[in-house]
């Protein structure tokens, strides 16, 4: 099984080199075929187009019959990816697997589901409630992501162009809501915390009320 493994992965390698469309890279890491990267550019028209997003593979002993570990080295903002871990939720990673996949085409799955996500199976529940609640708002957050953690490397991609986002920004808040607080003297990664975990976001704040928020910050 092992000298099996070893074929299909350096053939599914070898491969993925060969197609220049997809723009779909996979590289060893320090010479282990079974410890890989993968990347892809953003998907064109989503909050990630200009990214370039890397992806952590380690192919399993019962390869293809049993899938792929993947998750993100570059930090995402998306419902099916974890922020803290990249870790993602992903029908194909799990009983939907077949060995006719192949890691090209699970990392174009993956490319994909930055297109498409599905908020109501989320890996990150946080950003899936400032999904559903407020799309401008989140679409707004992904872009300030994508332009601080996925600028792709000078020679694959030019930079994404636009001011830096503040810490409130990153997290999808109002910088006018974390001052109004941080004014009352609280400390601003706090304020941020507590914020993002009531999703105090667009419509929404008007379901919470002040004194729920101040509740929180003094726990």
């Amino acid at each position: 099984m092992s000298d099996a493994r070893l074929r299909r992965v350096q053939k599914e390698i070898r491969d993925c080199a060969k197609d220049k469309t997809s723009n779909i890279s996979i590289e060893m890491i320090d010479e282990n075929p079974f410890h890989l990267i993968g990347a892809f550019p953003g998907p064109p028209d989503t909050p990630y187009e200009g990214g370039y997003y890397e992806v952590d593979i380690v192919i399993p002993e019962a390869y293809p019959f049993q899938p792929v570990k993947m998750k993100f080295i570059t930090k995402v903002y998306h419902p099916n990816v974890s922020s803290a871990s990249g870790a993602i939720c992903l029908d194909i990673l799990k009983d939907a697997w077949s060995p006719v996949l192949t890691l090209k085409s699970t990392l174009i799955s993956l490319q994909s589901l930055l297109c498409e996500p599905v908020p109501n199976d989320p890996q990150d529940a946080e950003v899936a409630k400032h999904y559903l609640s407020d799309r401008a708002s989140f679409n707004a957050t992904a872009k300030h992501w994508a332009q601080a953690y996925a600028q792709a490397p000078a020679h694959k991609q030019k930079p994404v162009a636009g001011k830096v986002a503040t810490d409130a920004e990153l997290a999808g808040l109002s910088e006018a809501h974390v001052a109004a607080f941080t004014d009352m003297g609280f400390p601003r990664d706090k304020v941020i915390s507590v914020l993002k975990k009531l999703n105090y976001r667009g419509n929404n704040t008007n379901n919470i009320h002040e004194s729920t928020v101040l509740e929180e910050l003094f726990k």
